[in-house]
């Protein structure tokens, strides 16, 4: 053993870990200005990072309970966080490996030992027999063949740390989807009932009129036509308001039989009242998971080039083994111990298998960064194409507000005249009509407002806590 030191000390102090060292490529997407700097469509947003509970921005006491319900039951991100935990323990395990093996046996049994087998010319007794003994190995390492390995196991752990975040993130998403297109039917059921309202009277003095010789037939019908149109939408948006609900239960981990009805008393859209907090480029690639995801994917396939380069090299490990074997009547005199120690070296000469993987894993680094590089266009178009989506949303939904503006003016006046005698209850009621479709309107496209938002808020990325520092 003495006569191995001085060469295992010299292979020790020479080790190195082959492979390359990670780091973001510099010609890798997320570097490109253009990437890092302003959004192409956050006209009238606030340049600041949003919130990581940007759900609370809606100021909703219900959204907030109902998110936390989501995030403590949802069945989704318990398939996550177990995820979570599997690729954290298979990181425990590569980070074994660097520790010695150490094992203990003890055997004992009576048996009767073949004489011929020991070419032996009487008979062997038989006798109750044990084997003990401690055995200890250490791998060196000397090439780093276990720290790549190692490397690799918690990049591929930060990548499941990544699919959390981003369940996560789909789950508040779709709950404040979900409460917001609940709000967003009742508010129209509101409206659409108030047209109906309206448009029945209308219907009641048109066939007055027609009694009374003042209009002809045809009209009736047509406020028929008209009234029935108005409720046509009525079954839609109850049915709406039913499935939000259906969607806000299971999304807490429980079956669409608890819902709670209670929740259908929201009869107004969510409102924010503030300009969008969106962030610039860079915040937005360092707060999406799956860019984050995409990224710790690349740092493990390059890992993965190191632990296939350690094979062209030897592997060197440390053992010693002591022990006792022989008869249970003589356990543990001198002629039953053994013991043993010294270093192991083995070497793949054939390298062509070696040399094959390192090509199988540099290729996959090429595939790694080229999904990367997608990853971070992918967040830029989405997050731009939904604030264009809801820059053109909100100037619609300012010119909707203007023209019910005016025709609440205009069913003001008509009934200010019909106080005076001055107009015809079918005029001054048709503005009202009018004004009570034009708050129908309005309700619905408060509605889309409300969904750009959540959509936006997804493409965002949430603002979760969990981010890499390669995407800054």
């Amino acid at each position: 053993m003495r006569c191995w030191l001085p060469w295992i000390a010299v292979l020790a102090l020479s080790a190195c870990t082959v492979g390359p060292d990670y780091k973001v490529p510099d010609d890798a997407k997320v570097n490109a200005p253009s990437a890092r700097g302003d959004l192409v469509a956050a006209k009238g947003t606030k340049a600041e990072d949003p919130p990581d509970t940007w759900w609370k921005l809606y100021r909703s006491p219900v959204l907030d309970g109902l998110v936390q319900q989501a995030l403590a039951a949802n069945t989704d991100l318990r398939a996550a966080e177990a995820n979570l935990e599997r690729a954290q323990g298979l990181l425990d395990q590569t980070n074994a490996l660097k520790e010695p093996s150490v094992a203990f046996n003890f055997d004992t049994n009576y048996s009767q030992r073949s004489a011929e087998a020991y070419v032996h010319p009487g008979d062997i007794p038989a006798a109750q027999l044990y084997d003990t003994g401690l055995s200890i190995s250490y791998d060196l390492d000397l090439f780093g063949r276990l720290r790549r390995m190692s490397e690799a196991a918690g990049d591929e752990a930060d990548v499941a740390r990544a699919a959390r975040d981003l369940v996560k993130i789909n789950i508040v998403a779709d709950m404040a989807r979900a409460y917001a297109d609940l709000c967003n039917a009742g508010e129209q059921l509101a409206a659409t009932n108030h047209v109906v309202e309206v448009q029945d009277k209308y219907l009641a003095l048109t066939r007055m009129a027609v009694t009374a010789g003042r209009r002809e037939q045809i009209e009736i019908e047509q406020q028929e036509a008209a009234a029935e149109q108005a409720r046509a939408s009525l079954p839609g948006l109850e049915a709406r308001q039913k499935n939000a609900l259906f969607r806000i239960a299971t999304l807490a981990g429980k079956p669409p039989a608890e819902s709670d009805p209670g929740l259908t008393a929201c009869t107004k859209s969510l409102d924010l009242n503030a300009p969008l907090p969106v962030g610039d480029g860079a915040g937005l690639l360092a707060r999406r998971p799956d860019v984050r995801a995409a990224e710790r994917r690349l740092a493990a396939s390059t890992a993965q080039i190191g632990v296939a380069t350690a094979d062209l090299y030897p592997t060197v490990r440390l053992g010693a083994t002591i022990g006792t074997t022989g008869a249970v009547s003589d356990f543990m005199i001198d002629r039953t111990n053994r013991y043993s120690g010294g270093p192991g070296i083995s070497w793949q000469l054939n390298q062509s298998i070696p040399r094959a993987k390192i090509a199988t894993a540099k290729a996959q680094t090429k595939a790694d960064l080229a999904r990367f590089d997608g990853a971070v266009l992918t967040a830029l178009r989405e997050t731009d194409s939904a604030l264009n989506v809801y820059g053109h949303e909100q100037a619609r939904l300012a010119r909707l507000k203007a023209a019910h503006d005016r025709s609440a003016r205009a069913a003001e006046d008509a009934r200010t005249l019909r106080a005076g005698g001055r107009l015809d209850a079918l005029t001054a009621l048709a503005a009202e009509r009018a004004e009570a479709n034009a708050a129908e309107t309005v309700a619905t496209a408060q509605g889309q407002i409300s969904a750009d938002e959540m959509m936006l808020f997804l493409a965002m990325g949430g603002g979760w806590e969990d981010r890499t520092s390669a995407a800054h």
